[in-house]
């Protein structure tokens, strides 16, 4: 049974995580699931609120992945985790508002909407040297970056160096909960990561019943670091294999937008005419321009959820619900 009432964030604070709209798709999902099979698993805010038996999670980003298997093992001793950390935080001399603001009142004032980012600059900066020539390139020290970088994201240039600027955020109670539920729910789920393209990861899946697919891809006609390795060929691709699923009676659901802008992913609409489809009021949120709400999103699946099957039916399979 999945969680309905209280959506866990993941601790990624990933850019366009399912955090705040998982309440809104989770009640569509099936009310059994054997296994949840996520191919684009991104910060992984759904898994972790999704019931299921066992957890098949991918992501193409090798530092997505890398940062999940390494906060899984963590949770066998979050106390030496949160130890290491603060010992970071300490020798690059970053604020901790965890713990205790030490941030002066006088930069506060000075600086009062981005007085974190101010203060954490400098540490910032070096943390970001030490962690590009090697001389601090753990896990951790990555995800410290990813705490106190820019909109918590994860970038690299060409050269492979992290290249974020410092964001206007710190180590705060919000991190500290996301981590420790991240730690309590992980260590009862029997999960595998996996870095993969995402056909590759389906190819050793053997399906089994009750196997469900969650899929949040890269979407086609909007803007994110995310969505830099998307284009029609994958989509369709994505599509292709979408069909194929439905022929072998293995339900999924998939999120996307297909209105941004002005523009109109016509691809995913044709081929969403065939499956049911669910409008989300969403909290869509573009790295490169936040200025335009212009968009629309959808859950569309390939069978009959609870939900759906109360309302009218439209043409063919299509079902439109208006939050």
């Amino acid at each position: 049974m999945t969680n309905k009432n209280k959506a866990f964030r993941s601790p990624l604070f990933y850019v366009g995580d399912k955090y705040k709209l998982y309440p809104k798709i989770s009640k569509y999902f099936p009310k059994t699931i054997n296994r949840f099979i996520e191919p684009f698993t991104g910060g992984g805010s759904v898994f972790l609120n999704v019931n299921a038996n066992e957890y098949l999670l991918n992501d193409i980003d090798s530092n997505v992945i890398e940062i999940h298997n390494f906060l899984e093992r963590q949770s066998k001793n979050p106390d030496l985790f949160f130890k290491n950390v603060f010992e970071i935080i300490q020798e690059y001399k970053l604020s901790h508002s965890y713990i205790k603001d030490i941030v002066p009142q006088e930069l506060r004032e000075k600086w009062k909407k981005t007085y974190y980012a101010k203060f954490n600059k400098e540490g910032f900066n070096k943390l970001k040297k030490d962690y590009n020539s090697g001389k601090a390139n753990s896990t951790l020290h990555l995800y410290v970056l990813l705490i106190y970088g820019f909109n918590r994201m994860l970038r690299f240039n060409s050269k492979g160096e992290y290249n974020l600027p410092v964001g206007n955020v710190d180590f705060n109670k919000n991190t500290l909960t996301a981590l420790n539920n991240y730690f309590d729910l992980i260590k009862k789920k029997n999960t595998t990561f996996h870095n993969l393209d995402f056909l590759d990861f389906f190819e050793n899946i053997n399906f089994q019943d009750d196997d469900f697919v969650y899929l949040d891809p890269p979407y086609l006609i909007t803007f994110s670091e995310y969505n830099k390795l998307w284009n029609q060929e994958t989509e369709e691709r994505l599509l292709k294999f979408l069909e194929y699923l439905d022929e072998q009676n293995i339900n999924f659901a998939i999120s996307n937008v297909t209105h941004y802008k002005g523009k109109i992913n016509e691809q995913f609409l044709k081929w969403s005419e065939n499956h049911y489809s669910i409008d989300i009021k969403s909290n869509y949120i573009s790295y490169h321009d936040n200025s335009n709400k212009e968009f629309k999103e959808v859950l569309i699946t390939n069978y009959k959820a609870n939900k759906i099957s109360s309302l009218k039916t439209k043409t063919s399979k299509e079902v439109e619900i208006y939050n």
